[in-house]
């Protein structure tokens, strides 16, 4: 009888701790997120060649580029959010672009504003020489919730897997610490804060280096007024038309710019 009752009160006392965790625990809503794109030029470039028939050419102006340039391309971005609203913005910096492998995807060339309350997003899109304003709903993803965990920048996110656009497998990492349904680029849909992602057939990663939690007022969210309106479908015909003679480069530009 003794042991019941000493049962009962130390389940009593852990069940106790257990919600005074949860009243004091400290969930973000607003802040500025910093996140790291890392292209892998090498695979990518290998990619090429294979898909290339004059692939000893190819073979040797790899070669060359690998004399010349590292493994990875690493490219900068913030993110700011405030309850619903997500801003996503490139840093700029002085890359020295990649020559004869200069790819679409190897680029960062979005401002994406998204209000995940409405489900809507405008998107000011980089194509070539042609700025396009894109909006339109956000993007519908299925994602698949599992049960793998990982801190990324302090946070414990938890793993979701998706497909996109028919044939782009995507990882995710996302935290319920920050109860924001956002991301880098266009991914979001999840029930928290998305601090890594994960194209493991691209090549590319966006992984969170650090979040700062801080007040962000509404004119630090505005989103983007420049370029030629457009639609997701608008875009996509134009996109299509423009690439339709560039075989493998074409297909692989497309994608990087419907991203």
């Amino acid at each position: 009888m003794k042991m019941k009752i000493y049962q009962i009160i130390i389940a009593c006392l852990f069940l106790g701790s257990q919600a005074s965790f949860a009243q004091n625990a400290r969930f973000t809503t607003q802040g500025v997120i910093e996140y790291e794109k890392k292209i892998n030029m090498y695979a990518l470039i290998k990619d090429q060649v294979k898909k290339n028939a004059d692939r000893s050419y190819y073979a040797q102006a790899f070669e060359d580029y690998q004399k010349k340039n590292p493994q990875f391309k690493v490219l900068k971005s913030t993110l700011k959010f405030s309850k619903d609203q997500t801003l996503f913005t490139p840093i700029e910096e002085d890359v020295v672009g990649n020559g004869f492998f200069d790819f679409a995807s190897s680029d960062q060339n979005n401002i994406i504003s998204t209000n995940a309350a409405a489900g809507t997003s405008v998107a000011q899109k980089k194509v070539f020489e042609q700025t396009y304003l894109l909006k339109d709903s956000t993007r519908k993803i299925n994602w698949k919730i599992t049960n793998e965990m990982r801190n990324i920048a302090g946070y414990d996110c938890r793993r979701a897997n998706a497909l996109i656009m028919d044939s782009i497998y995507v990882v995710a990492f996302y935290t319920e610490e920050i109860p924001v349904s956002g991301g880098p680029e266009t991914f979001s849909g999840l029930p928290g804060m998305i601090l890594g992602v994960a194209l493991p057939y691209e090549h590319i990663t966006w992984f969170a280096t650090s979040v700062l939690d801080q007040p962000v007022t509404d004119d630090k969210l505005k989103a983007p007024i420049k370029g030629k309106p457009v639609d997701t479908k608008q875009l996509t015909t134009i996109l299509k038309a423009a690439t339709k003679d560039w075989g493998e480069w074409g297909q692989d530009a497309l994608k990087a710019f419907l991203l």
